[in-house]
């Protein structure tokens, strides 16, 4: 599975914090602020959510692509400390 990770950290230590956990994972900083991984798969990128949660604070925003989950993207966004999942699906042939 593809995974792109954005990061908005909301402070140094938030940001260190993440640098360091994705590394750990086995992504790439691609950008300033992305990363990837094409090795990672869903028993450790649930992992790397609850390390997420553990280590970010209200302040901080992630964003998460994945390809494919169920045959669609994904796109995971924590914002103010909640998760939201939404499912991109190829338009319908009319």
């Amino acid at each position: 599975m593809f995974v792109s990770v954005m990061i908005d950290p909301g402070g140094e230590e938030s940001a260190a914090h993440l640098s360091e956990l994705l590394t750990f994972y086995g992504f790439e900083r691609m950008q300033r602020a992305c990363w990837e991984s094409a090795t990672v798969n869903e028993k450790q990128l649930v992992a790397l959510k609850r390390e997420i949660d553990r280590v970010t604070d209200y302040y901080d925003v992630i964003r998460i692509y994945q390809y494919p989950v169920e045959g669609v993207l994904a796109i995971s966004t924590l914002a103010k400390k909640k998760w939201r999942k939404l499912l991109i699906r190829p338009p319908k042939k009319v």
